[in-house]
């Protein structure tokens, strides 16, 4: 090839890409915000039928900026985050064997929207060192069409993304499993030899802002749950 085939190549590529990944970028961030929209219509939906019950609770929600909102659960609280680059998927994801990704390839190029689960604690006593557990990530292409990678208890795992296209519906479907998963996802207490030895400034620390370093998992991994 020479010199100019090579500049054209590089050239058509350029732009074949960055238009792709504009217009996947562009879909997920709509995404983003119709989920957005379904996290605050179900905060109202959840707050009527609670009003009989106690306000500590009520489910709150709270916009974070352009990237980011969340929703407290009772002593949890989900984070939404939107991923601002566009993936492809690994060559050993089995998206790569599904009809839909083989007639096209740029179908497996995704945004991503994370979805953590935290203890309403950690922020309340700004505890740095607690965890969060990515409970699922949804991968946006740019025929909106999803899957959704998770904790199987969550039943969240849909796998074909030519199968599903991201609306309101499917969305909301989504919140409410993982608020389900997250209120089911219980503390459990660390072991003894993690917390048998404390610093004098640890204990101070504590005793200030109840900073013992809390998750509900001690040394969890993403598929540890999963059997």
């Amino acid at each position: 090839m020479n010199i100019l085939n090579t500049k054209a190549a590089i050239l058509n590529t350029i732009r074949e890409k960055a238009t792709l990944k504009q217009l996947v970028y562009h879909n997920t961030k709509l995404i983003f915000e119709d989920l957005r929209e379904v996290l605050d219509e179900l905060v109202t939906e959840y707050n009527d039928e609670l009003q009989d019950s106690s306000k500590d609770v009520i489910l709150k929600y709270e916009d974070k900026g352009e990237f980011e909102f969340q929703i407290q659960v009772a002593s949890d609280i989900l984070v939404f985050s939107l991923h601002t680059n566009v993936f492809q998927f690994n060559r050993d994801h089995n998206v790569w064997e599904q009809a839909y990704v083989k007639a096209n390839p740029d179908n497996a190029y995704s945004g991503i929207i994370n979805i953590y689960n935290f203890l309403s604690d950690s922020f309340k006593y700004t505890r740095y060192d607690d965890l969060g557990y990515l409970v699922a990530r949804i991968f946006i292409n740019k025929e909106k069409h999803f899957i959704v990678e998770g904790k199987r208890q969550m039943g969240l795992l849909q796998t074909d993304l030519s199968a599903s296209k991201a609306n309101k519906e499917s969305l909301k479907r989504i919140v409410e499993t993982a608020i389900n998963y997250s209120l089911n996802f219980d503390l459990l207490v660390p072991p003894y030899d993690n917390v048998k030895i404390m610093s004098v400034a640890q204990i101070f620390e504590k005793i200030q802002n109840s900073r013992i370093p809390t998750g509900k998992r001690l040394g969890f991994q993403f598929k540890s749950d999963d059997v």
